[in-house]
């Protein structure tokens, strides 16, 4: 088996079906098998998936394990070898599969890769991550990337061949089965967010190299998965510290700190908008009252407790 094809479902029903009738229309010339792993929807994904797509094996969760949790159920049992994990608000474009498996089979160094998100219109979203680090952390990242391109990729440069990168965006990733057995799964302690760039960054310092390449082309209904609300930026939060208390436990309380202060920055920013704008901009309520709520979370000690 060529591709083990893997989808993470948690009440996205009509996404995940157009997500996989991407996949049986633009995948060809490789053999592939297809993993959905629901996360105990209330919507009628599994039944529906059931009816419309008899061959797509599925997983069904009797809670939300995650994003992390739930594809290293489906790596246990795959037969492919590779991996490509889809969102359930992706879909894929004529040959995007078949290119990167293509780039994977003459990449023998290749953990890993990732194609381009795409906006619904077709404008380009970020997928590229770098791993996070004080500078990242100090500086603006979009900064980052004008002052140092060839360090800080973006969606700003126009590629015209695959290269290598710290990590992609884990909406559309091709993974070597032999690096997985390498590095180990996702570490299963990300609910969501920062489980690729951990993972990654494990296959960097095992020898195994990750590459954005370009010419794929993936669409993304970004943050459909997962929504925009304090919740999903609490779990983004969760998860970032969670990295760099793995990786830099060291230097984890300044880093800390400096999330920390910056939140502080974004609460008196946000509530000089709502003066400005005598509080009549619903966007910037919003933003302030999400701003009171992170740090709120952190006043109380950043409760492990998880999103649903």
């Amino acid at each position: 088996m060529d591709l083990s094809i893997i989808v993470v479902s948690f009440n996205t029903k009509e996404l995940v079906l157009e997500c996989l009738a991407s996949i049986n229309k633009t995948i060809k010339g490789v053999s592939f098998e297809v993993w959905l792993v629901d996360n105990n929807s209330t919507d009628g994904t599994v039944e529906a998936v059931g009816k419309e797509y008899p061959d797509v094996t599925i997983i069904g969760n009797k809670q939300n394990l995650g994003f992390a949790a739930a594809n290293n159920q489906a790596f246990r049992q795959m037969n492919g070898r590779y991996a490509l994990l889809l969102n359930s608000d992706t879909v894929l474009t004529n040959g995007a599969a078949r290119e990167l498996y293509g780039f994977m089979e003459v990449t023998p160094e290749a953990g890993m890769a990732c194609g381009q998100l795409l906006n619904q219109d077709g404008s380009k979203q970020n997928s590229i991550a770098n791993f996070p680090s004080l500078l990242t952390l100090l500086s603006n990242e979009t900064v980052l990337r004008m002052v140092m391109p060839n360090r800080f990729p973006s969606k700003r440069r126009d590629y015209v061949s695959p290269i290598e990168v710290d990590s992609g965006i884990g909406a559309c990733l091709i993974v070597r089965k032999a690096a997985m057995d390498d590095a180990g799964y996702f570490d299963e302690r990300y609910f969501f967010f920062f489980e690729e760039t951990d993972w990654a960054y494990r296959m960097k310092r095992g020898g195994w190299a990750t590459y954005f390449v370009p010419s794929t082309r993936i669409f993304h209904a970004q943050g459909k998965t997962v929504g925009s609300g304090v919740n999903s930026r609490i779990m983004f939060y969760r998860s970032r510290y969670l990295f760099f208390r793995k990786w830099h436990p060291g230097s984890y309380p300044v880093f800390y700190l400096i999330i920390f202060f910056r939140l502080l920055i974004n609460v008196i920013l946000s509530f000089m908008g709502l003066v400005i704008t005598l509080g009549l901009e619903t966007s910037t309520r919003k933003r302030f009252v999400v701003y009171i709520q992170l740090i709120a979370w952190h006043l109380r000690g950043c409760p492990e407790k998880r999103g649903k």
